[in-house]
């Protein structure tokens, strides 16, 4: 009783309280994204901006391929992996999925009488565009088919995300929207249709003139119903990125959201601030991060991204 109670309060903090189904599509799966607090919005060089805004692939180069994997809690398990690539003439196209393995749960009739065993999980396949719509003004749009599972049960459901990024070259700076999640459900659990979790977010990304620093913000949810403005104000986070080295980069972030819904009496402790690194070698490029739940625990992801 004790994990069904954590997998359904805490594994995607930040969305309590949420009336929606595959929730699991908020979660922060690149290890970068995630130390940057999920500030991906406005990203220009990494694949992985494929969940977070579509119109960012526009600026990458060549063929790219990125794998993370996300250690939750319990025997919580999360895998992705994106893959994008110019097609002359055409536009940017990219393939990614997404899943996640929540494990084993023991199965009980109504008398408490143990029956075996099931699993739970869920898996979204992504198939994304984009291309320019002009001068430094990018547009991208994904489509998403999206299966739950728990037991011999299943829900399943069609999703789109659109999104826009402009970028000022001069300044360095870019900024980005994006509607994720937009969809519905083909079949649901027990017959009964909810919807999607939503998000719309504005985002923006500045890397300084004379620092080798990137910073990074984010508004989530503005789509949000029944909050005031202060109320909205709830749903940002921002991050950094500090290139040490052409081989090392340190990031941190900070979601306020989850620092809210995670604090209890005794304080929030270091809920909602993430940490990480990336060592490029070659190619490739190795990322870390770890997000703190505060006193439940914390999250480690890891990730390789490399260009051919």
């Amino acid at each position: 009783m004790k994990k069904i109670i954590l997998i359904t309060l805490l594994v995607f903090s930040g969305t309590l309280y949420s009336q929606t189904v595959f929730d699991f599509l908020r979660m922060d799966v690149s290890p970068r994204a995630a130390a940057l607090a999920g500030t991906f919005v406005a990203n220009t060089d990494d694949p992985n901006v494929v969940f977070y805004n579509p119109a960012g692939l526009n600026l990458l180069q060549g063929r790219q391929v990125s794998f993370s994997y996300l250690k939750h809690l319990l025997d919580i398990n999360s895998a992705s992996v994106a893959y994008t690539q110019e097609v002359k003439g055409i536009g940017r196209l990219t393939g990614a999925v997404t899943y996640v393995n929540y494990g084993k749960f023991t199965k009980a009739d109504e008398f408490g009488n143990k029956t075996g065993e099931f699993g739970a999980a869920d898996i979204a396949f992504v198939a994304g565009y984009a291309n320019e719509i002009d001068k430094n003004f990018y547009y991208g749009t994904n489509v998403k088919f999206i299966y739950s599972g728990i037991d011999n049960m299943s829900s399943t459901a069609l999703a789109f995300d659109l999104g826009a990024l402009y970028v000022f070259p001069e300044s360095k700076w870019s900024i980005g929207f994006s509607a994720l999640n937009a969809g519905f459900q083909i079949s649901s659990y027990a017959g009964i249709k909810e919807s999607l979790p939503l998000d719309v977010r504005l985002g923006a990304a500045k890397t300084l003139a004379h620092l080798p620093f990137t910073f990074y913000f984010s508004i989530n949810k503005l789509n949000k119903n029944g909050v005031d403005f202060k109320e909205r104000l709830k749903y940002f986070s921002l991050g950094g990125e500090l290139r040490i080295s052409k081989v090392l980069r340190f990031r941190f972030g900070y979601d306020n959201e989850r620092r809210q819904d995670l604090k209890i009496v005794s304080g929030a402790g270091l809920a909602g601030l993430s940490i990480g690194v990336g060592i490029k070698i070659k190619t490739y490029r190795i990322d870390y991060a770890f997000s703190s739940l505060g006193s439940i625990g914390g999250l480690h992801r890891f990730g390789v991204t490399t260009s051919f």
